[in-house]
């Protein structure tokens, strides 16, 4: 039998695998997005209009309902069989589906005053308003395909079922960039380009949904609508979201204040927006999904009693979660300006998009670290049945996050907005950390504040040699042309990788020696125990 932290580990290396092929997607869809529409007037609308779904998104999708309803669902699960936990996947359908189609068609009636509240500086420039207007319309369908996606996968998460559900945004990515094939073939004119992304954002919905509609058929789950509010698990998932509502919703206020203030001057919400998408590259890998791997796992020990189980999970997904995310934090900061500009300076996007672009990732990623560890430390308490210790954690969060943009906004400008969001995720992370220590115990033994500081050595080291190498291959190669830009931007990425798995393991950090062994069982594959994809 596989140790916990091999389980974990191999069971985030199925997520994680499928996981970086609809990240990388989701960067060339980026980069065709700059190249195609730059990060202006065209690029500000479209990212407004597709944040208001988004808002929506955080709530009905990855956010409350997902951390809701996998706990219910293993609950179902273990005490009252597979036919009921079926019917509690149809009910909740159901009921997303009532509630969800008003939501929308709110939405499109109102889409007008949505937009002048959310980014009032848009109403300076010209037919930018208007167009915002259109392309929320356009999308607010988005919001159900998406939420119908995270149902399907919570649903083969809590079956152990990783792989297909961690694929299935890669193809929303995949439809979304053959789309912008098209409409680059087509050489349609701006405007009609970013309506036509648009129309691309709802079938690369429809796409990551329907794409696991086979696995939910093959583990035995067959579409049947029931509209049953008084379900005891639809009523657990309400009373878990409720707590988690109002936490979201205080993020939706961070949200709001960024995007008011980003909105008064041209180029800063996508230098914000770019920035951020570039952040959730390790987010998705590593944060997601460990969180993915934890949340099953946390339910599962939590459902039976067994918290000795619960805290070891919860270790080993923290301890893992460091080790991938501490040199990517120095990464980021020390190679920002030439992976930005490696990835996106090209047709629309202009040097002075890189440097808004980097600046503002570099603030971002002093949070990554807190940002990840949330996704890993709040299903601890959704499975514990206390969500109100992630609503307090959240709402501290935010309101730290605000302080900072509504002081600092008029000194150093969409600088406040990445600071704010940075120092919130640390706050936030900080604080579950602490309270599941109070509250339940066990969470720093073993070693795991030790083995972090190493890791934190290894890559101060790591991040050390790969600026300075950075710095001599510009010297060589300068910085533009494509050449330049793989040279200076990939180049440091690759040997500070590998330099970073050699210092770990010299240094014994055993989540090293855990992945090491994993690599080389790929390489010469035997019989295993691995998790169902």
């Amino acid at each position: 039998m596989p140790s916990e932290k091999e389980r974990i580990a191999r069971a985030a290396g199925v997520v994680s695998a499928m996981t970086l092929i609809s990240r990388i997607l989701g960067l060339v869809r980026e980069m065709v997005f700059a190249a195609l529409i730059g990060a202006g007037l065209y690029s500000d609308a479209f990212r407004i209009a597709f944040r208001i779904p988004n808002l929506l998104r955080d709530l009905f999708a990855e956010g409350a309902l997902s951390a809701a309803f996998v706990p219910t669902y293993a609950h179902v699960l273990a005490h009252d069989g597979r036919d009921a936990a079926r019917r509690l996947t149809n009910r909740v359908l159901t009921a997303l589906a009532v509630l969800l189609g008003a939501l929308v068609l709110l939405g499109i009636v109102f889409a007008g005053p949505i937009v002048h509240v959310l980014a009032p500086g848009f109403a300076a420039a010209p037919g930018k308003v208007e167009l915002t207007v259109f392309l929320t319309r356009v999308m607010m369908p988005f919001l159900p395909l998406v939420s119908f996606a995270a149902v399907a996968m919570g649903t083969l998460n809590a079956e152990e079922r990783f792989g297909i559900p961690a694929l299935s945004p890669a193809m929303f990515n995949l439809v979304a960039v053959g789309w912008a094939g098209v409409l680059w073939a087509v050489g349609l004119p701006l405007r009609e380009v970013v309506i036509g992304w648009a129309i691309g954002t709802l079938l690369g919905g429809l796409a990551q949904l329907l794409v696991q509609v086979p696995s939910l058929r093959d583990a035995g789950w067959r579409l049947r609508p029931e509209w049953a509010p008084t379900d005891p698990g639809l009523v657990r998932i309400a009373r878990l979201m409720g707590p988690a509502t109002v936490g979201l919703a205080a993020v939706q206020v961070n949200i709001f204040v960024s995007s008011y203030f980003a909105s008064h001057r041209q180029g800063d919400v996508s230098w914000l927006d770019f920035a951020f998408r570039l952040l959730y590259l390790p987010i998705g890998l590593f944060g997601v999904a460990l969180g993915t791997i934890a949340t099953s796992g946390l339910a599962r020990r939590a459902a039976t009693g067994d918290m000795e189980g619960l805290r070891g999970t919860l270790r080993q997904s923290l301890s893992m979660l460091a080790y991938l995310t501490v040199p990517a934090t120095v990464g980021l900061l020390v190679l920002g300006v030439p992976v930005v500009r490696l990835l996106y300076e090209r047709g629309r996007f202009t040097p002075e998009d890189t440097q808004g672009t980097a600046t503002a990732l570099f603030l971002y990623s002093f949070g990554l670290v807190g940002y990840t560890g949330v996704k890993v430390l709040a299903p601890a308490f959704y499975a514990l049945d206390a969500p109100r210790v992630p609503l307090l954690a959240s709402v501290l969060a935010v309101v730290t996050n605000v302080v900072v943009v509504l002081l600092g906004y008029g000194q150093i400008g969409f600088r406040a907005v990445a600071l704010g969001t940075a120092l919130g995720s640390l706050l936030n992370a900080g604080m579950l950390g602490t309270a599941f220590e109070l509250r339940v115990g066990g969470l720093f033994r073993q070693g795991l504040l030790r083995g972090i500081g190493r890791m934190t050595v290894a890559a101060g080291l790591m991040g050390l040699a790969a600026g300075l190498s950075a710095q001599g291959l510009e010297t060589v190669f300068g910085t533009h042309g494509l050449r330049a830009q793989l040279a200076t931007g990939l180049v440091p990425v690759v040997a500070g990788v590998f330099l970073y798995v050699f210092l770990t393991r010299w240094l014994r950090v055993a989540e090293a020696d855990v992945i090491w062994q994993l690599a080389r069982n790929r390489l010469a594959p035997g019989p295993s125990a691995g998790p169902k994809v």
